[in-house]
């Protein structure tokens, strides 16, 4: 289809991937789009940091379901493949608990085989697992495909056919336990829960599917890392006619009769538009980018009661060595329980740390200089809710972090092999990166918080706004970011009488 400035004028406000993947489509339907990104590259939380020599990720480095990646590339008339390098990771990641070392593979008769290496005895659990969690996914995933924009949206057929696998007052570990009576190998489906920045015991069981998706579809990395996917997607969208201005935050969405009109820049210049595509953070933007007195449903004290994922602390080295480790480890604390507990309690964790190191150079040698390696450590922490004080903490918590990955992973000699580092805290996230309350995974995944209990992918306090991102439908974690520009996307074609074909037709 040719790019006209016939179909309307699409502003999109932040360079995530959410509103890249909204406006390369749309760009490729014949509208006029136009981004604006704060920042000096697109991206976002899936942008990357160099520093020097060493090119790391900010945020997400774990890429499952690559086929809706596919999918919208394909519908913004590029082919994923062509523009990006893909390596499928197997084992997919290495599990460290205190005394025990798990590596998942996503061949499920080898599977097999490493449970019954590792956990004796409890193989037939993978059975009952992969063929209970297959059904849930698939009538779990058109739901995630289906704007919930109108009320009636909750008695629509995919989603009445989906309520007997909600697990419905069943935690992630309920249903985890169910399959693996052994604690930590019922742990080892359950870390998942990170990725929605949750609690396994708080997170509802239907996220059972996101530990099968990693089992029957695979975890891909991307050449040069996975921020390569964004600018992949800026390249599209220019190659469709669409316009990305960098360096360009928007200071407010302008509204008038209940309806936006357009964007405020920082420098005082208005653009005038006929719908805004919001990729900024949810609760950053309900809180900055709206005059007082427009939002009801999201106002300031309202928007104080919306519970939070927590937040993580951030460690990028660039080291003159090269570790004997695979792409991706997850640290088990030695008392997990406890762990999670002081996270989700608003509490500073001790010594004994949950952590998640990620030394993509096992697959990827380009991230550094030959002989070096570009090292990722995140460490889930509480939100800024919690009132922890990282001006004066973060020093100390770089020594607890540095001397657990020494000794749990282990890296030993670490701190002599540093030539680079930066560390991003939840203050940062904060200040630096706009997130709302430094809660890096955006708004929690609880049931009263889903679907259409979540902010709606089209506005419901403001007509001609469409939500992206992780804190709307269908919530956090790159697919879902994907499937919201998607479903923004479809939703505005649909209003503009834009013919179109697409693997989500269930706005």
């Amino acid at each position: 289809m040719s790019t006209t400035a016939s179909q309307g004028r699409v502003l999109v406000v932040g360079a995530g991937p959410g509103g890249l993947t909204a406006a390369m489509i749309l760009a490729r339907r014949g509208f006029q789009v136009t981004v604006f990104e704060a920042r000096s590259r697109v991206g976002g939380r899936n942008g990357c940091i160099e520093l020097g020599p060493y090119r790391f990720d900010i945020g997400p480095t774990f890429l499952m379901l690559k086929g809706i990646l596919d999918e919208v590339f394909h519908e913004a008339g590029a082919s994923s493949e062509s523009l990006l390098s893909f390596r499928r990771l197997d084992p997919m990641y290495r599990l460290q608990f205190a005394e025990r070392r798990l590596e998942p593979t996503d061949d499920p008769a080898r599977m097999r085989a490493e449970i019954a290496r590792v956990f004796p005895g409890h193989e037939a659990g993978f059975d009952r697992f992969y063929a209970r969690e297959r059904a849930r996914f698939a009538r779990m995933l058109p739901c995630l495909q289906k704007s919930y924009h109108r009320i009636g949206s909750l008695l629509s057929p995919t989603l009445l056919q989906a309520l007997p696998h909600l697990a419905l007052g069943r935690s992630l570990f309920d249903v985890m336990n169910g399959y693996f009576r052994e604690e930590e190998l019922a742990l080892s489906f359950t870390f998942q829960s990170k990725y929605l920045g949750m609690s396994p015991w708080m997170c509802p069981g239907l996220f059972a599917m996101i530990p099968y998706i990693e089992h029957a579809f695979g975890i891909f990395h991307v050449d040069g890392g996975l921020s390569r996917i964004s600018d992949a997607m800026a390249d599209v969208v220019r190659q469709n006619g669409g316009e990305i201005r960098l360096e360009t935050p928007v200071q407010r969405i302008l509204a008038d009769r209940g309806a936006a009109r357009g964007v405020r820049l920082a420098d005082g210049s208005e653009i005038r538009g006929d719908a805004v595509v919001l990729n900024a953070d949810f609760g950053h933007a309900m809180s900055t980018l709206f005059d007082p007195g427009i939002l009801r449903r999201y106002a300031p004290e309202r928007l104080a009661r919306l519970k939070l994922s927590c937040s993580t602390y951030m460690l990028y080295l660039g080291l003159d060595a090269a570790y004997d480790i695979p792409h991706h480890t997850i640290v088990f604390a030695r008392d997990y329980r406890a762990n999670i507990g002081a996270i989700f309690g608003g509490r500073r964790v001790g010594p004994d740390l949950s952590f998640y190191v990620r030394h993509a150079g096992v697959t990827d040698p380009g991230l550094a200089p030959a002989g070096h390696s570009a090292l990722y450590i995140l460490v889930p922490v509480a939100n800024q809710r919690s009132g922890l004080d990282w001006q004066a903490d973060a020093a100390a918590f770089r020594e607890q972090v540095l001397d657990a990955a020494e000794q749990r992973v282990p890296l030993p000699g670490l701190r002599r092999h540093i030539r680079a580092e930066r560390a991003i805290t939840p203050l940062d996230w904060q200040q630096d990166y706009r997130v709302f309350e430094g809660a890096t995974f955006n708004l929690a995944h609880g049931l009263d918080q889903m679907i259409t209990w979540r902010p709606r992918n089209q506005f419901e306090e403001l007509d001609n706004v469409y939500l992206v991102g992780g804190g709307t439908h269908p919530g956090s974690g790159l697919p879902t970011i994907y499937e919201s520009g998607r479903i923004a996307a479809n939703l505005l074609s649909r209003r503009y009488r834009v013919p179109f074909l697409s693997g989500n037709l269930a706005v």
